[in-house]
This record gives C-alpha cells, structure tokens and sequence, in this order.
C-alpha cells in the first residue's frame, strides 16, 4: 500500500494525539495514524550520490499515546543490516509525520535524519 493510498483515522483516533502535535504537522497527524496502525511500511533510504537503499520498517501498535512502540527495520533485505529502537507511541507518530511531509514534497518514503541519529543511537 502506497502512502496515497492511505484513508484517513476517525478525528477520534487523531484527537488522542493532538497535544503531541504542533502547527501545521497536524494537517498529517490522521494519515499518519492509519500508516500507524498498519504496522508496516516498504521505503527506500536516500544515500547521496548513491543509490536509495530499501528498507522494510514494522512495529507493534500501541494503545495509547504514551504506551511504547517497538520498531524495526532491516535495510536491503539483509538480516545484518536489521535495527530496532523503542519508543512512546506519539514519538514514532511525529516520525511517520515528517515521513509523510517527506514523501509529499520529495515522492520518496523515507525517515528523516532526526529519526536515523535515534535508531543508530549517535546522540546517546
């Protein structure tokens, strides 16, 4: 499934996560959500002067806003290239927001930068 082909959460489902969304970024925060809820998501890494590097990313899916979520993701079909990461569930839902705000300006599903530094722990 595309991210165009995403239908958007009930405005009660979203309404759970407005106060962990700002400004703008609310406008995504129902599509984000059903990505969310999906558990899944197909990418592509973009690697400057390279090619992209596909990725395969999934997570449980909490309950709550502030339940954690665990995600994984394994680069290139390769099990050595496999990372995981926890996190609050409205957390990941900002990452899958700037994901989509990515993807609508770019046409390319990928994470941001933020989220890369967080999985490969290179703030820690």
């Amino acid at each position: 499934m595309s991210i165009e082909q995403l239908q958007p959460a009930t405005q009660q489902q979203a309404s759970v996560y407005l106060p962990y969304v700002q400004g703008a970024r609310r406008s995504f925060l129902p599509y984000a959500i059903s990505l969310y809820q999906k558990g899944v998501l197909e990418g592509h890494r973009k690697i400057e002067a390279s090619e992209h590097v596909p990725f395969v990313a999934s997570w449980n899916v909490a309950t709550l806003p502030s339940d954690l979520t665990r995600c994984r993701i394994q680069f290139d079909g390769n099990a050595e290239l496999s990372y995981e990461l926890m996190m609050a569930s409205f957390e990941f839902i900002n990452f899958l927001i700037e994901l989509m705000d990515n993807y609508k300006r770019h046409r390319l599903t990928d994470f941001s930068q933020t989220f890369y530094r967080k999985l490969l722990r290179i703030d820690d």
